[in-house]
């Protein structure tokens, strides 16, 4: 008897993303969403489209902007039993609600111990390349994870943004959800059911067996490319997407290195502090540092404020042609 696929569609990062709110909003009335412009507007990126029209004014809040005001009344509202769903317009705004999103939200379930969750999700647009300049294009995933008591999820496919994003509103506690902008408009298959992603579980995107590059949202696809660009010199990478940042699925990434020897750790924030330091010591406390033959090398963006000139903003952040050269002098130097 022949096993029945998963019924899929080709969806944009940005339709996979709407149609996952749908489905929350639809399997449970508890799910509502707030944020700036997200009801008749659709969304600044307009991800959230027509659910205004679907589900009404009091599941589709549009609110004063306040990101201090936004991510309280969410912190409230899942305490007192709701599921929101905040969008804050671009990543960089969520410095003006740090201490709802750090300071309350994060450590109410401890600090009450285990009496109260905060059943909250707070979806991020980040990320350079479309010209926003350095005070909305930044990438921000290290501020998370460095916070306990939050998740932190960074979808790279349209699958994984749907999936990812209905595990967010499962999880009992705050999930932060980052999307990079230069991802909504990119496609693929999305299969129809509402089925929630593991948090915690890496995506090997591609096999190889002379280095591991490991990568997160808009780097995935540049590694992709860049692999097969270094197969036809006769390198074969693989590249690993963590998905989940915080819980990290640090058993498959000391696989692949253990497999490989060698770690490319690129990512699109500058270096200092950035989330990659995390998987290189993820690597060199494990077991995969006995079968290293090489130093694990981060590729980075540059310690700069994202420009706006499109050659600069090109320029402070990781592209295929530096993936290639660094990933190939990396085998070929060790």
């Amino acid at each position: 008897m022949t096993a029945t696929l998963p019924a899929t569609r080709t969806l944009t990062y940005a339709e996979a993303v709407r149609e996952a709110l749908a489905q929350a909003m639809a399997a449970d009335d508890r799910v509502f969403l707030l944020g700036e412009d997200v009801g008749t507007y659709g969304g600044a990126f307009g991800v959230s489209g027509d659910l205004v029209h679907r589900f009404g004014e009091e599941r589709v809040r549009d609110t004063p902007i306040s990101e201090l005001g936004i991510v309280g009344a969410a912190v409230g509202a899942a305490l007192a039993g709701m599921r929101p769903v905040v969008e804050i317009q671009f990543s960089d705004f969520t410095a003006q609600a740090m201490d709802q999103i750090a300071n309350q939200a994060a450590k109410i379930h401890f600090m009450l111990g285990g009496a109260a969750t905060v059943p909250m999700v707070l979806r991020a647009p980040g990320g350079s390349g479309t010209g926003a300049a350095a005070q909305h294009s930044q990438s921000l995933e290290a501020w998370f994870t460095h916070v306990p008591g939050l998740k932190v999820v960074m979808p790279a496919t349209p699958a994984d943004a749907k999936s990812l994003l209905l595990a967010a509103i499962a999880d009992p506690n705050p999930v932060i959800v980052l999307e990079h902008k230069l991802l909504y408009k990119h496609s693929g298959p999305v299969p129809e059911a509402a089925t929630p992603a593991r948090l915690g579980e890496a995506a090997v995107r591609r096999t190889g067996t002379d280095l591991t590059i490991v990568a997160t949202g808009v780097m995935v696809s540049r590694c992709l490319e860049a692999a097969d660009r270094l197969a036809e010199q006769g390198i074969e990478a693989g590249v690993l997407d963590p998905r989940t940042l915080k819980p990290l699925d640090t058993e498959s990434i000391v696989d692949s290195v253990t497999a490989t020897g060698r770690a490319l750790l690129v990512q699109e924030a500058p270096k200092t502090s950035g989330f990659m330091a995390e998987v290189a010591a993820a690597i060199g406390e494990s077991s995969a540092f006995g079968h290293l033959r090489a130093p694990i090398t981060r590729l980075c963006g540059l310690d700069v404020p994202i420009p706006y000139a499109p050659q600069l903003e090109r320029a402070a952040v990781p592209q295929v042609d530096d993936i290639v050269r660094e990933a190939a002098e990396l085998v070929r130097r060790w």
